[in-house]
């Protein structure tokens, strides 16, 4: 019985592992291409910012794209943080 009890464990931690690996490597996946897609928006916008700012200005937009970028990525980072804890909340009074 005890055997029984054991191996039923076992069988358990082990479609845990399965799940969490399924998930962890979505999650890989995910940001993976997610990084492709910052990397090709990257480039848009530099090449917008070149276009607006010649080569004499180079410096000048190099500042102000990564200002700019840098407003952005704060700006979405608050509205995502805010979102979780929203639905941290959510999740802790249910």
């Amino acid at each position: 019985m005890a055997k029984e009890i054991k191996i039923k464990k076992i069988q358990k931690n082990v479609q845990e592992i399965k799940k969490e690996f399924q998930k962890q490597t979505a999650n890989l996946i995910l940001n993976g291409f997610s990084f492709v897609a910052a990397l090709a928006w990257n480039e848009a916008v530099k090449s917008l910012f070149e276009f607006i700012f010649p080569k004499k200005g180079e410096l000048v937009g190099k500042f102000t794209y990564a200002i700019l970028a840098t407003f952005l990525v704060v700006l979405v980072s608050r509205n995502l943080r805010k979102l979780t804890e929203e639905d941290l909340e959510e999740n802790k009074e249910n």
